[in-house]
């Protein structure tokens, strides 16, 4: 399926089609729990003070420890592309530093458009966070549950370790 055409016309790949091939389960927002709507709203509030002057890329994300402590962290662009960080990342090392021997449980994560609206399709992490999340959940040897929120609906992927199924770890050093 192509993704960007030659002209300005955009053709969108089907949030179907996007995550082909990972165990997911979509969900209206009002069908999450009351835990799940704090974690989300977290991930919302954080996004809104991203620091994205280049993008207008905002994300949010927010990660519940497995003692029920929310932490939070948004993207931090930079002039000197590449020195900026994902919100994941953001919030995952801000975990490990201040509470390194606390698991990681579940993690929300929510996308603002250069109209600080919540986009319409839920966004997944990107490669380096993919790598991140694996190997803070392979770190405590547990799973990580994800919140992929989008307007209308929500993505929950029960196990981190789906998004990256080749996970470069310690294994191979």
């Amino acid at each position: 399926m192509r993704i960007f055409g030659l002209t300005d016309d955009v053709n969108f790949i089907a949030m179907e089609d996007l995550f082909a091939g990972f165990k997911y389960k979509k969900h209206k927002i009002t069908e999450l729990t009351d835990k799940d709507k704090e974690l989300i709203t977290a991930a919302k509030m954080v996004a809104k003070d991203a620091y994205a002057p280049y993008s207008g890329f905002k994300v949010g994300a927010a990660v519940r420890l497995v003692n029920d402590k929310i932490l939070t962290g948004s993207n931090q662009e930079n002039a000197a592309y590449p020195s900026g960080l994902c919100a994941e990342r953001v919030a995952l090392f801000y975990c490990g530093a201040n509470y390194p021997e606390i698991p990681v449980k579940d993690i929300a994560i929510v996308a603002l458009g250069k109209s600080n609206i919540i986009t319409d399709k839920p966004v997944p992490p990107c490669g380096a966070c993919r790598q991140v999340i694996v190997e803070t959940a392979g770190r405590f040897k547990q799973t990580i549950r994800l919140l992929l929120v989008g307007k209308e609906s929500v993505i929950e992927i029960k196990d981190a370790n789906d998004l990256l199924p080749l996970l470069f770890d310690t294994s191979y050093l």
